[in-house]
């Protein structure tokens, strides 16, 4: 019993001075409003997912999202939101480092953040600039504008299909997202002549698809490819060789040539190269040394390779708007019967391949809107569409390898394994060569 006081009259001074020493140290830590009201989380409140959304955590907010109407403006869009016009002067001046406000476009995408309180106040104003990128105007007290990026996801996709009407409508139909029929015309801009695929060619394509929310943004990269054309494969394998990125064949050939196959997208051949054709305007034969491409009015047409512009004029009882093009000492083009030229390409301009020097018109003696487009070769005039192209650099003997490993891996995907030794050798001669 004695014991036990003994023990007890130590354990009572202790517990005295822990208590006083736990009072003294819970003055030294003052409690926030948040810290008083916060309730005790249980593992599934913990746990609970936030939703973000242009970098917020949106459920946080009030979120209305519109699109930009036609003559809208920033000033046009916040006043109507209830944001003073000192605020906006504000915003905009801060924009101006970061996003022109003057280039928000009708169509657009935008989307205002609220406060949740009764007052409803505007935040935050998000205006979506390309499907990828979106400017931030912050309407707090710190008054600030700054770009952010949509989370992009990459799938690959392969497709394969036969062509019944038209490349277009193939994709339609397998699931593919019809752009890709675009991105294959560019590939092969300088090995098929569009305008001529029909009925039976095939295609089997790898590619990546950017995607954003689960949505395609259309963004699409073309691995590897093969396009058969009147029953020859035509492949072509995407690989960065150092100081050229683009397309290759199974032996290693660049896809690119000297010279594209036609100047323009996606039309119809209405009347072919011809020493007797009968004029529909004048209703009597003539030559007709050129190839015309039906197509309606305001389509851009391309040159088909780099150059100087050496004739540019208005022919009004025959070509209308027209332009000549000298390629090298040997080849000119020459494209008729434009809507409108394009920009900068006045005589003497040097002009790239691939870009648009005019617009599908009916200008001239023209019954609709078509391109008359003629090449000559030494000052006479040959058919466009038996013109050989002379190709670019094959891939660089230091990449072989590389090569090779990406092209028999992207063969083996595509089906086609068995042309792998075949094709590999082939790559080596043809390099050897050089």
């Amino acid at each position: 019993m004695k014991r036990f006081l003994k023990v007890q009259y130590l354990i009572i001074p202790v517990l005295i001075l822990a208590g006083l020493f736990f009072l003294k140290n819970r003055k030294d830590v003052e409690l926030t409003p948040a810290d008083k009201a916060k309730p005790v989380l249980i593992d599934s409140v913990q746990n609970q997912e936030i939703n973000y959304k242009y970098g917020f955590p949106i459920d946080n907010f009030q979120l209305e999202e519109h699109k930009v109407t036609r003559n809208q403006t920033l000033s046009v869009i916040l006043d109507k939101q209830g944001v003073s016009s000192k605020l906006i002067h504000e915003i905009a001046q801060k924009a101006k480092k970061v996003f022109n406000v003057r280039k928000i476009r009708s169509g657009k995408k935008y989307a205002m953040l609220f406060t949740k309180d009764s007052l409803r106040t505007a935040e935050y104003f998000i205006y979506e600039n390309t499907p990828k990128e979106y400017i931030v105007f912050d309407l707090t007290d710190t008054i600030q504008v700054y770009k952010g990026q949509k989370e992009i996801t990459t799938v690959r996709k392969q497709v394969k299909g036969t062509i019944e009407s038209s490349l277009w409508n193939a994709m339609v139909e397998v699931g593919a997202d019809p752009v890709l029929s675009m991105e294959l015309s560019d590939i092969y801009a300088w090995t098929i002549d569009f305008f001529g695929i029909g009925k039976g060619d095939e295609f089997n394509v790898i590619y990546d698809e950017e995607m954003i929310d689960g949505k395609s943004i259309h963004q699409i990269k073309v691995i590897a490819a093969n396009f058969v054309h009147h029953k020859s494969n035509n492949y072509a394998f995407a690989f960065d060789d150092g100081d050229k990125k683009g397309y290759f064949d199974e032996e290693g050939k660049s896809l690119q040539k000297a010279f594209l196959k036609a100047p323009l997208r996606f039309s119809r051949i209405s009347s072919k190269f011809s020493n007797n054709r009968f004029h529909p305007v004048l209703k009597r034969y003539r030559p007709h040394h050129g190839i015309d491409y039906a197509a309606p009015t305001g389509t851009p047409v391309m040159t088909i390779g780099d150059g100087i512009v050496v004739k540019k004029g208005n022919q009004s009882q025959g070509g209308g708007r027209y332009l000549t093009i000298k390629h090298n000492s040997i080849y000119s083009t020459t494209y008729m019967h434009f809507s409108r030229f394009g920009k900068n390409v006045g005589v003497g301009a040097r002009v790239k391949q691939g870009q648009v020097i005019g617009y599908v018109g009916a200008s001239g003696l023209a019954t609709g809107p078509h391109l008359d487009f003629r090449v000559h070769k030494n000052g006479t005039a040959i058919n466009p569409l038996k013109m050989k192209s002379p190709p670019v650099a094959p891939v660089s003997a230091q990449n072989v390898v590389a090569y090779n490993m990406i092209k028999n891996q992207l063969l083996i995907e595509l089906g086609v394994e068995e042309n792998i030794a075949e094709n590999e050798v082939a790559l080596d001669s043809s390099i050897m060569s050089l």
